[in-house]
């Protein structure tokens, strides 16, 4: 996923030196001076949880300054001193919010809780202060309706458009009380949205499964065992330790026999956030869904999910529920299909029990084994992480001529992070890229890409972009490295994908550089590059025995391809009812004092005819994609970037998957952000409208 962080635009350096420069050395803040790291990546190793909140204030007061300079400009409005000036605002403010909110997510403590909460009311009113000014909105009305005559390039006229249309969005055309009222409900929802990613996070790590019989631990491999095994003696405690980071539960719900256990740990997962404690987040949930709901009747919609859908690709909710029907159809069908088999296994070993959700992921591995001879155990000492990793990076040398070097010399911020310059086919510098792979109580779960470091180039200034990927992988345990499961292999790719993007970007204008596109078309990047991962000629290059070095066996990888569309249809249906419930409860005209998001996940459930046996990929109350990061009404759009994705490498596929002049077409969509049309870049790309149909192939609904 590509994670979206309230970050606003920059400030010229030379103020953040000429401001420093009379100030004693020990009173130097570092995070408020240019770096001297190499390449000028943050100084992780100088910064203090307490120099952020100054950092902030000083960020927001110089941000404040230059708008105001915009403001007061008595020449008429053009692009330079309005646009351009727009866009070169708020440097150290950028700077500081990419690594703050950045590391919150992944390296969090309370200390930065409480700076998180402090701030982001002022970062809502510099917001208001941006995008509620009459005088600032005249000056860009000025020039957006007078466009046709400015002689722009196709990058100058949508970020014109887009400023045109934050503005109108941000309340730009509301009367004072109006506007006054509209901040106010963006200061509540960031405030609730906090509480929200606080208290799933707390709710996650406060489970424990401690095991300490070993008859408990029947079925599971040993490398799990140990796995637990070394979480518990960190943790204090005797026996065999289970949580709900996913490299602990869901290996525990693939292969425990004991099914009460299997039980315990599925509903402890589910059911974060809205359990009886003090860490539920169903208030909280009415709350945010109210606020939304009253911010897109003030901007003239009828609902959030037509104000969230108007500037998307898809346009109207409509439009993506007639995907998401489409896909859906289907994808139940095969659910059926494939819950009528497991029942048909749990009998055949007179299991006495009706098939239930903490089931499924067990007698799909039996099923796997009995359909395809198919053990995960047996595919993951092929996978070793760094392997991986080397798999991914080759991919993008043979596509688009990037090389990757280890850098001991740029501060990291946690002892497991990685660091790599990245060079062009040309040898030239073209961006950072962090990695940062394993579980840790200060990390939020899932896997994210963001920047810590912004690209532009615009006037004097040339900044090369700073990735990072976050993810919760398995780590490493004892005599045995990190071994990938097929799913977080994919995941890799996925979030390198998202990085390409990132670190690919040629953009001028930063609003447009890199992963700054519409919404329901970021996820074509990370989803395209999961299908190298599994191509034949790409595993053998780097899925080898971590003990012999041996290359994945050709029998194995038939095997793999076999087994490829095994379980679609649990794999679709959790993922599009999740798609549905995010878009059907954001389409409520009105929520009462009474709203239960429990209850409208299950009328929801009734309606579209979810079978019992799976569940939505995330329940509302831990669905912090919605509320606690940029994805409300845009969960649908890993269904709509994938109808692009797979149509994309069946071009590929036609081509040959490295073919040179396909990538080469390719590179342009990455490189152009969003400073170029998306459907009409993939247009001149694909040669013609995207295909539904080649989707529906990828997943083996259809034939």
């Amino acid at each position: 996923m590509k994670k979206e962080i309230f970050v606003l635009s920059i400030i010229f350096a030379t103020m953040l030196t000429h401001t420093s420069c009379n100030k004693a050395p020990e009173t130097i803040n570092p995070l408020t001076v240019e770096s001297t790291a190499p390449f000028g990546a943050p100084e992780f190793d100088k910064y203090k949880t307490s120099d952020f909140l100054p950092a902030f204030e000083q960020g927001i007061a110089e941000k404040m300054a230059e708008i105001q300079k915009i403001i007061d400009c008595k020449e008429a409005p053009t692009y330079a001193n309005t646009i351009d000036a727009l866009e070169l605002s708020g440097r150290l403010l950028d700077k500081v919010s990419c690594i703050f909110f950045t590391l919150n997510e992944s390296d969090s403590n309370d200390e930065m809780l409480q700076i998180e909460n402090s701030i982001t009311p002022k970062l809502t009113e510099l917001n208001g202060f941006i995008y509620m000014n009459d005088d600032l909105f005249k000056r860009i009305r000025t020039l957006y309706d007078n466009r046709e005559m400015l002689n722009l390039s196709e990058e100058q006229s949508i970020v014109l458009e887009n400023y045109y249309k934050d503005f109108v969005r941000g309340g730009a055309l509301l009367d004072k009380t109006e506007k006054r009222m509209l901040l106010d409900i963006d200061t509540q929802i960031g405030l609730e949205s906090i509480r929200f990613g606080k208290n799933l996070l707390d709710d996650s790590k406060q489970f424990q499964m401690i095991i300490t019989d070993e008859k408990d631990l029947s079925g599971l491999p040993q490398s799990v065992r140990d796995a637990a095994q070394s979480a518990a003696k960190e943790a204090g405690v005797e026996g065999w330790l289970f949580t709900l980071d996913k490299p602990s539960c869901i290996p525990f719900l693939q292969y425990a026999d004991n099914r009460e256990l299997r039980e315990k740990i599925y509903k402890a997962y589910y059911n974060r956030g809205s359990n009886d404690n003090p860490y539920n987040n169903k208030s909280i949930i009415r709350d945010i869904l109210k606020l939304r709901l009253s911010k897109a009747k003030m901007l003239g919609f009828d609902t959030y999910a037509d104000f969230k859908m108007d500037v998307k690709m898809a346009k109207t909710p409509e439009a993506a529920m007639q995907l998401m029907n489409n896909i859906w159809e289907a994808a139940i069908k095969r659910a059926k299909e494939e819950a009528t088999e497991l029942q048909a296994l749990i009998d055949k070993e007179k299991g006495g029990f009706k098939l239930a959700g903490w089931d499924w992921m067990y007698y799909t591995e039996k099923l796997r084994k009995v359909k395809y001879s198919l053990d995960e155990n047996e595919i993951k000492p092929y996978f070793k992480l760094d392997n991986v990793l080397g798999g991914a990076f080759d991919c993008a040398t043979k596509l688009f001529g990037l090389s990757f070097v280890e850098r001991k010399d740029i501060p990291i911020y946690n002892d497991g992070v990685k660091v790599f310059q990245v060079l062009d086919d040309k040898q030239q510098h073209l961006g950072i890229f962090y990695v940062d792979f394993f579980p840790r109580k200060s990390k939020r779960s899932g896997a994210w890409m963001t920047n810590f470091v912004n690209q532009i180039n615009l006037g004097d200034y040339n900044t090369r972009p700073m990735i990072v990927n976050v993810c919760n992988f398995t780590p490493a345990s004892g005599d045995t490295p990190s071994l990938l499961n097929i799913d977080e292999t994919l995941t890799l790719f996925h979030e390198f994908g998202h990085a390409l993007h990132g670190m690919m970007t040629q953009a001028h204008y930063p609003s447009v550089s890199g992963t700054n596109v519409k919404h329901d078309f970021v996820e074509l990047f990370s989803q395209i590059n999961e299908h190298w991962a599994m191509e034949s000629e790409v595993l053998k290059t780097y899925a080898k025995h971590y003990q012999t070095g041996e290359a994945i066996p050709d029998e194995l990888i038939e095997k793999i391809n076999r087994a490829s569309h095994f379980n679609s249809g649990f794999e679709t249906t959790e993922l599009v009812a999740a798609a549905l419930l995010d878009m059907k409860i954001h389409s409520l005209g009105e929520y009462d004092d009474e709203f239960d998001c429990n209850q409208f996940e299950q009328e929801l459930r009734n309606a579209i005819g979810f079978i019992p046996e799976i569940e939505y990929r995330y329940r509302t109350c831990n669905f912090s994609h919605i509320f606690n990061s940029g994805y409300s009404v845009g969960y649908y759009a890993y269904l709509w970037a994938e109808v692009l994705d797979a149509d994309a490498f069946e071009l590929f596929k036609e081509r040959g998957i490295f073919d040179a002049a396909t990538a080469k077409a390719f590179r342009h969509l990455l490189e152009m952000g969003g400073s170029e049309e998306p459907m009409e870049q993939y247009r001149r790309f694909r040669g013609a409208d995207p295909n539904p149909q080649a989707m529906l192939r990828r997943r083996g609904l259809i034939d």
